[in-house]
Formats: C-alpha cells, sequence, structure tokens
C-alpha cells in the first residue's frame, strides 16, 4: 500500500491499475478513521479490485467559528489500519494540492433543494464544500463504485443528485451506519466528548426510534411527537440543532401520506456537534 501526495501520481497509478482491468473504488474520508471508515473501505473492497481511500480535511466545508484547525490529523494511525484490511492506495493531498489558486475564486458545486435545511441552514456553504471536493475526487479518481456512510444523510443525498445531475459515469452507494454497543454512531468527532457527555450522546439515537415507534404504533401527530422528542433532548441535556421527519428518497418534509421516512437530528452537547438518523417504514 502506497500513500501518494499528487494528483499527478494517482492519477498515474489508478491508471495502470484500470488498464489491468481492475474495477476501481473510492472511499472519501478526512481521517482520523474508526471502525465506520473501515467497514467502508472493507465494503469496497469487496466490490471492487483496487481500492483508493481519499484523506483530506477539506477546508471548503468548514464554517467560520468551526472546528477546522482542531480537526483531528492521524494520518501514521490511519494507515496501519488501511494496511491491515489490504486497502491498496491512500491519496492525502495537501491544500494547495487540491485548491492550487486558493478557494476564494474556484469553481464550486451547489445542489438545489436536497442541501436545503437541516444541516444545510445550520452549516452555510458546508454542502458547497462537500459537492465541490466529492466531484474534484471523483474527477481525479474517476472510480467504477464510490462508496460513503448513511450517518451523513443529506451529505449523502447531496453526493447522490450532483452525481446524477452531472451525469458522473460512477455508481454512488450509502452505507448503514456503524453504532457503538450503546447505540451512538461512530463520529470521528465523539472524541472530543467528556465522559459525561459519552454517556448521555446514545440518547440522540434513542429518541430517533422513540419517533419512529411512536409512528409505527399508528400516532400520526407528526408535529406533536417532533416537539415531545426535542424536549426529551433538551431534558437530558442536548441542545437540539434540528430535529425533523422527511421522506426518506426526498427529503422533502414527510407527511401523513409518506410511508418511507427519515428521523434527523442534530444536536450539540457542550461544543461538540453531533448528527444521526434512522429509517422507517409505514405500513
Amino acid at each position: 500500500m502506497n500513500t501518494l501526495h499528487t494528483i499527478a501520481q494517482l492519477r498515474a497509478a489508478v491508471s495502470r491499475a484500470r488498464q489491468e482491468g481492475k474495477r476501481i473504488g473510492l472511499v472519501p474520508t478526512m481521517g482520523n478513521l474508526h471502525a465506520g471508515h473501515i467497514a467502508l473501505v472493507e465494503k469496497a473492497l469487496q466490490r471492487t479490485d483496487y481500492v483508493v481511500v481519499s484523506i483530506f480535511v477539506n477546508p471548503m466545508q468548514f464554517g467560520a467559528g468551526e472546528d477546522l484547525d482542531s480537526y483531528p490529523r492521524t494520518l501514521p494511525e490511519d494507515q496501519a489500519k488501511l494496511h491491515e484490511i489490504g486497502t491498496h492506495m491512500i491519496f492525502a493531498p495537501n491544500v494547495s494540492e487540491m485548491y492550487p489558486e486558493g478557494m476564494d475564486g474556484h469553481t464550486r458545486i451547489a445542489v438545489p433543494v436536497v442541501s436545503e435545511g437541516l444541516c444545510g441552514s445550520s452549516r452555510p456553504g458546508h454542502f458547497e464544500g462537500v459537492a465541490t471536493v466529492v466531484s474534484k475526487l471523483l474527477n481525479i479518481v474517476q472510480p467504477d463504485l464510490a462508496i460513503f456512510g448513511q450517518k451523513d444523510f443529506q451529505q449523502l443525498a447531496v453526493i447522490r443528485k450532483m452525481a446524477q445531475d452531472l451525469c458522473m459515469p460512477v455508481q454512488i452507494m450509502g452505507e448503514p451506519t456503524v453504532r457503538a454497543a450503546d447505540g451512538l454512531a461512530l463520529s470521528s468527532r465523539n472524541g472530543y466528548l467528556s465522559a459525561e457527555q459519552r454517556a448521555t450522546a446514545p440518547q440522540l439515537y434513542q429518541t430517533l426510534q422513540q419517533i419512529a415507534a411512536r409512528l409505527q404504533a399508528g400516532q400520526r401527530d407528526f408535529a406533536a411527537i417532533v416537539e415531545e422528542a426535542r424536549v426529551q433532548l433538551v431534558a437530558a441535556g442536548l441542545q437540539p440543532d434540528y430535529l425533523d421527519l422527511r421522506d426518506a428518497n426526498s427529503l422533502q418534509p414527510a407527511d401523513e401520506q409518506t410511508t418511507e421516512l427519515v428521523a434527523l437530528a442534530a444536536a450539540y452537547l457542550g461544543t461538540t456537534r453531533l448528527i444521526d438518523n434512522l429509517q422507517f417504514s409505514l405500513n
């Protein structure tokens, strides 16, 4: 396994693999890899012949006051984990490699509708940064398959729509969220939590489960169910950023005719922002 830092080097390596008839997989990450990331890479290794894992903390998707500077960068540890499972290549560019003329005048990709609301409202410009860097990575690697985690549900929807709208010849796959034993979705930001906060954090997923259970039991007052869940989060010590029910296919607000739903939430524990979601069906 090699770690390459330039676009030219990576393109040459991928070109050789493709000439050998290999199917190319890509798993984009920001590093600080945990079991959730590793599950994505293992899925790519099952489905393709040559897997590239990108590790790049993308400044374009961080807003003012967010944790760009403090975001954990753990390349040696990440390399060891990826080597152990048989990853073929790591692409770890620096900011100047990805944005050689800076970001202010850089072309940006905006994906309407699905990027609006939820994290799109809380983090203005975030999804432009995500769509832009992912489009760059897809153009650099030109994979047959790219895999993303479903914990970032809205992000996955944005990437899928971008690839479809721009006629990108790549299959976008979403993989289920990997969770700790107590239900907390694995995230690089979980490392920011104190021991007390870590004990509280699973309440976010438990609340989503309770929303789903009430709806599946036949209750249909969406607004009341969501508001009661919000109060429950506050009582547990979380500060909700948003809590909402959406159509799982379109991300439009759910109504009584919606049968495939997703409950989505973002909440703060101290200064740490946690996100999670739960998909479920109503029969």
